[in-house]
């Protein structure tokens, strides 16, 4: 009876033990809403209240998932969708016009522990793009649709579906009339609101407490394109990617650049392959931007929580709260 009772401690004490020694993986949220000429002087004090609220607001929603035990997946598609609501930001509603006056999404999303991906280009119907990046990844066998394509494919699933002109806003139309009365350039970035330019382009990282990484990016692209351009935003190691392995990174910025530069992937590649620090690797990367003459920024996590929000502009919409819950809200350089 003894001997029964001293492997029953034993055996109890080691079960505690066990329990006490399992930790579960720090959380991170970082999310970007475009970068480029933003400065103080330019913002009135009502939008730029209105911006941070709308960058706070879109973050709880991701934190508060991943606090709960959500997935990164859930926390970047629901964080996104905040922003894709918000006619501030060149994502769904609010998204820039096109040269014919319409618009045009993209999206894409990549999950770090299996590397599976979905991207949308030229959407014209479906509400939320970064639902239908997901889909892609989850109910196709595909990586990229684009145009009628992508859109009946999302129909076909039930995605939400609005007219194109649910996302046409009053602000919008302006900047489009004011780049074709002055310009004859194939795009531009002009926004009046800060009257100048920027890449209202949205993305988010996120970090769960499985360890897995999460990241997805949505634009309208740019004011006043044409023949049906595409940038970075939708094209996986461009605009968007993740690896538990490393890190997830999504990019605003002049998609050109960004393609041919190889963001996202460059980031993480170097963080896995040459152990730089999160913010190291973003430098460098866009250092390589602004050598071939482009601009942006980018969000980075890797996989022990480290973030990093980097951007060679005057200033860049961003967003980060850490495993305890701590809310940072930033616009321009210098903060």
């Amino acid at each position: 009876m003894r001997i029964f009772f001293s492997l029953l401690t034993i055996s109890l004490f080691a079960c505690k033990q066990s329990t006490t020694d399992v930790k579960e993986n720090p959380i991170g949220i970082v999310i970007h809403g475009g970068a480029g000429t933003i400065l103080k002087e330019n913002m009135s004090p009502e939008m730029e209240i209105a911006y941070r609220e709308s960058l706070a607001e879109a973050i709880r929603v991701g934190h508060t998932i991943l606090e709960a035990g959500g997935t990164s997946q859930e926390a970047v598609e629901k964080t996104i969708h905040v922003m894709e609501n918000s006619p501030l930001f060149n994502a769904g509603k609010g998204a820039v016009l096109t040269a014919e006056g319409y618009a045009s999404l993209d999206a894409s999303f990549m999950d770090g522990k299996t590397l599976d991906a979905g991207a949308v280009a030229g959407l014209k119907h479906i509400k939320h793009p970064i639902s239908a990046a997901i889909a892609v990844m989850n109910q196709s066998p595909h990586v990229m649709l684009a145009g009628t394509g992508a859109d009946r494919f999302a129909l076909d699933i039930g995605l939400d579906s609005v007219p194109n002109s649910y996302f046409i806003t009053e602000r919008r139309k302006k900047a489009l009339e004011r780049v074709q009365s002055r310009t004859n350039e194939t795009a531009s970035f002009y926004d009046p609101i800060i009257k100048d330019s920027k890449f209202g382009t949205v993305g988010c990282v996120a970090l769960d407490k499985n360890g897995n990484i999460a990241s997805g990016t949505s634009t309208g692209g740019m004011t006043n394109k044409k023949w049906d351009r595409i940038g970075d935003a939708p094209i996986i190691g461009a605009g968007t990617y993740a690896n538990n392995a490393s890190c997830g990174v999504s990019a605003t910025g002049w998609g050109e650049f960004f393609i041919r530069s190889v963001v996202a992937y460059d980031i993480a590649a170097m963080v896995e392959y040459k152990k730089m620090s999160v913010t190291e690797a973003a430098k460098k990367s866009l250092q390589k931007v602004a050598d071939l003459g482009g601009d942006g920024g980018v969000i980075v996590l890797d996989n022990k929580g480290n973030v990093a929000m980097e951007f060679n502009t005057a200033g860049m919409y961003r967003a980060h709260m850490n495993n305890q819950g701590d809310l940072e809200v930033k616009i321009y350089a210098g903060e």
